[in-house]
């Protein structure tokens, strides 16, 4: 059964949707019933919530995250795509050439602190949290800490490489996020043979998890405390089709893990510096909805895929599958442009502690700073 071109019309405004469920052929939309919002409209009341930071008040979006941007030392691995290495040319330092301070969690804690009372979800991510072992303790305990002292906290997830989880200290990692009562990692993977997926990610040498049985090892000993999604960025040099999506899916049910995540290279817009990774994800982009066309159009990738709902996001849309009734399967797409007309709206979606003591309302530290450690 095919899907249609889900996001042939990608927003050019956050007023804009990302995806029409009506678009689907009537057998598919019956069997999804509806397109589910993550991203709350602007008039239900019912979705905002008022925060007030000194003399400014605003509206923060429901369900929100909040970063505690990870870059404490440049990351295990040197991906040719990642995001990391973009550069919005309104931007100021990148991100993740921070470092930070040694009075940095003194300053997420007051930062914390402004926030309590605002539901979030902690969303760890940046460069590769698990890369400095002490860091990621203290700022589990930090984070631990405010919600003892009442932050309501409705997720938590990591977002990984699992190159600290396979490392000398992996063991103390896993029963501190296991404590921590993560909700799951998503760890990324982008090819299942391990020599490809080096050649995508290029992790630095002597990082353990390159090697494919240590990343099963390490998959199954996440797996076996916390929810594990297995991520993989489609790319022309790495898994491209339908057939190279069924394989991943095969290797992936013998892991333990509880699903996989087929994301598009973001749609970055024109706002970006064109630099060698702005150049390579154009290059290496593979379209998300030509792979949905493409995967349901496989009969027997097709019969082991049962739909289950379509969620647009404030600058995302995702399909949710199940795949013989063991994995769940994600296949979504983001767009950029969407993403910074939402940041640039003057209400927040997106919260991020940047390690130059920046509480900012997007991914840029220096741009729509809500509060500075320094500055107030």
């Amino acid at each position: 059964m095919p899907v249609p071109l889900l996001a042939l019309n990608r927003v050019a405004a956050a007023a804009r949707p990302l995806v029409d469920a009506a678009q689907l052929p009537p057998a598919l939309r019956a069997r999804l019933a509806e397109l589910a919002l993550r991203a709350p409209p602007g008039d239900d009341e019912s979705r905002w919530r008022p925060l007030q930071i000194g003399a400014r008040r605003w509206l923060c979006a429901q369900p929100i995250t909040f970063t505690p941007y990870a870059s404490a030392q440049p990351c295990s691995a040197r991906c040719g795509f990642c995001s990391e290495n973009l550069r919005h040319a309104a931007a100021a330092a990148p991100a993740a050439t921070l470092r930070p301070a040694a009075d940095y969690f003194d300053g997420l804690a007051r930062a914390l602190e402004l926030l309590r009372g605002l539901p979030l979800s902690w969303s760890l991510s940046g460069l590769e949290n698990t890369d400095d072992a002490d860091w990621l303790l203290r700022l589990l305990a930090v984070l631990s800490a405010a919600e003892r002292a009442g932050q309501p906290v409705e997720q938590r997830v990591l977002y990984s490489n699992g190159a600290g989880l396979a490392a000398a200290r992996g063991e103390e990692l896993l029963q501190a996020l296991g404590d921590f009562g993560l909700s799951r990692v998503e760890l990324s993977r982008h090819h299942f043979d391990a020599a490809r997926n080096q050649a995508l990610m290029r992790f630095r040498d002597g990082v353990a998890v390159r090697d494919e049985a240590v990343f099963a090892r390490t998959v199954r000993a996440v797996a076996a405390r916390v929810p594990v999604m297995l991520v993989c960025l489609l790319q022309r040099d790495g898994i491209a089709t339908a057939a190279d999506l069924g394989a991943y899916l095969d290797a992936a049910a013998n892991l333990g893990v509880t699903g996989v995540i087929f994301r598009e290279l973001a749609q970055i817009g024109p706002d970006y510096r064109v630099n060698a990774t702005a150049r390579l994800i154009a290059q290496q982009r593979v379209r998300m909805d030509a792979t949905l066309d493409a995967v349901f159009a496989d009969a027997a990738l097709a019969a082991a895929l049962q739909p289950l709902r379509l969620t647009e996001g404030y600058y995302f849309w995702n399909l949710v599958c199940r795949w013989r009734d063991r994995l769940d399967i994600v296949f979504e797409a983001a767009d950029y442009t969407a993403m910074h007309a939402r940041h640039d709206s003057g209400r927040l979606y997106k919260l991020v502690w940047f390690a130059n003591g920046e509480l900012c309302g997007g991914w840029e530290p220096g741009r729509r700073v809500i509060w500075s450690a320094s500055g107030g």
